[in-house]
């Protein structure tokens, strides 16, 4: 079981005191391998938008068996969010629905991906390291997008082909091309898990689809308890 940690560095009351937790956090990251045999895989992904006025966050956690990665679990919460949406903080918003969320499971995964960055992050605590931390347990950053950073070299046009992220002379994570004609993803040790594991699992979980199974999954799960809820409300008001 994870150590309880300060509730300011789940919830902070302010922006000084996240950049602090962010601090905090990022010290207790471990981007070296320190897992066993995976059996269960999850998947996460949070559907939130910074123009609603409810200021909901709609989280998921999926569960899949592997090798098969077949979907064996999944639960979603939603949450009014009190950090407002800034990028580099967005794990504020976020970790506390996916929180929710997680403690539906009635089996927890041996290793997650986040779709989001691990360390490729200006303090190095991205979501994937920042629900990592907070649950210890293994994640890697899968992100669509990137936050800091830049690719070194030229990244080739073919599925597999991958070059080092840098950012400020120190390789964060790898640039992938998981499908041709595709935009590449941004993958990042989340936490317990090394640059080159995160990639060899991000690449393990392929499909043919530009996600791996394990966020596609997650997106696909995040995106229904989001209508969901539209739904509800639409009941609601009749």
């Amino acid at each position: 079981m994870p150590e309880p940690l300060p509730p300011d560095w789940i919830d902070p009351p302010d922006l000084a005191t996240a950049r602090a937790a962010q601090v905090a956090l990022a010290a207790r990251v471990v981007t070296e391998d320190s897992f066993g045999p995976v059996r269960l895989i999850g998947g996460v992904d949070i559907s939130n938008t910074r123009f609603d006025p409810e200021n909901l966050v709609f989280a998921a956690v999926v569960v899949l068996a592997w090798p098969g990665l077949e979907v064996v679990a999944s639960a979603s919460a939603v949450r009014r969010a009190t950090m407002p949406y800034i990028p580099g903080f967005l794990g504020f918003r976020e970790v506390p629905a996916l929180l929710e969320a997680w403690a539906k499971l009635r089996e927890t995964p041996d290793l997650v991906l986040v779709d989001g960055h691990g360390i490729a992050h200006p303090r190095g605590l991205g979501i994937a390291s920042h629900l990592g931390v907070v649950l210890e347990v293994p994640s890697i950053g899968v992100a669509k997008s990137p936050l800091v950073g830049r690719p070194e070299g030229e990244l080739g046009d073919s599925p597999g082909a991958a070059v080092p992220l840098a950012w400020k002379g120190r390789v964060l994570g790898t640039v992938l091309r998981t499908r041709r004609r595709s935009n590449p993803l941004y993958i990042s040790p989340g936490h317990r898990v090394s640059p080159a594991t995160a990639v060899d699992w991000v690449q393990r979980c392929g499909t043919g689809y530009r996600l791996p199974e394990p966020t596609r999954q997650a997106h696909l799960a995040a995106n229904v308890a989001r209508r969901a809820h539209g739904v509800a409300k639409m009941g609601e008001a009749e």
